[in-house]
């Protein structure tokens, strides 16, 4: 005699996430409405806080919602950006006057802010890296439809740019990797590299990140001609927000 398979349902908390979790996604809860609180899930459902709360932590864990300090959770929908890693970066992008940010967001409205910009003693790495004693620092925050989504640092020789519009808050049109050409180092070849971690508190501050969500960092190194290091741009991405692309050919 054949014994049928036993399916196990679900933990109570996790069926309650499933059904929130299909409200979300079809669209009859959206981005800002405030999910039901740990009380009305555990009058619906005869279930006890932990459980409640296990819920939610369901939804806030896949970033989902997000919890806001006496006041709830919210749904957190967001489209990701796209982010293409060698369109992006190409010479018909800022060699155009036309920013690499309006490859990302594609129409999409973008704010920059957080901006400081000054000469330091460069670090050991940032030293060894570009090949410099001293160097220029723009850091930023980017934000598309007005939720941060990445910090940016970026280190230039101080040398090859100091007095130039690369050290001021608008670079002017085409960005630093245009001004970058204008001194006769224009940007020839770009290496990446990723990895994922979660964010320190600062981070996860000027992000506005939800517990439990991690960030994306890409350190990125521009050679110009004849392979001299002119730009270490380190990125603190939230991962939620992004889909990062790479084509190329087999």
């Amino acid at each position: 005699m054949t014994e049928s398979p036993v399916h196990h349902e679900p933990p109570i908390y996790r069926r309650i996430a499933d059904r929130l979790r299909d409200q979300i996604l079809s669209g009859a809860l959206s981005d800002g409405d405030r999910l039901p609180g740990e009380n009305a899930i555990m009058a619906e459902y005869g279930i006890a806080r932990a459980t409640a709360r296990q819920a939610l932590a369901v939804l806030i864990n896949e970033g989902l919602a997000v919890p806001r300090r006496g006041s709830g959770v919210y749904v957190r929908l967001f489209r990701p950006i796209r982010r293409h890693g060698s369109r992006r970066l190409s010479r018909e992008q800022w060699g155009q006057g036309r920013a690499i940010w309006d490859s990302d967001t594609r129409g999409r409205s973008y704010t920059v802010d957080e901006v400081s910009i000054e000469r330091t003693p460069a670090s050991e790495q940032v030293a060894r890296v570009l090949d410099c004693d001293e160097v220029w620092v723009r850091r930023r925050r980017y934000s598309v439809d007005g939720r941060p989504v990445q910090l940016a640092v970026s280190y230039f020789p101080a040398d090859l740019v100091e007095g130039t519009a690369v050290t001021l808050p608008d670079t002017g049109p085409g960005g630093v990797y245009a001004r970058l050409g204008d001194l006769g180092y224009s940007p020839v070849h770009f290496t990446e590299e990723v990895r994922a971690r979660m964010p320190q508190p600062g981070e996860a501050s000027l992000l506005g990140l939800p517990a439990g969500t991690p960030v994306i960092i890409i350190s990125r190194l521009a050679y110009a001609a004849g392979g001299i290091p002119i730009e270490l741009n380190e990125m603190t991405l939230d991962a939620a927000s992004y889909v990062l692309q790479y084509d190329f050919d087999a």
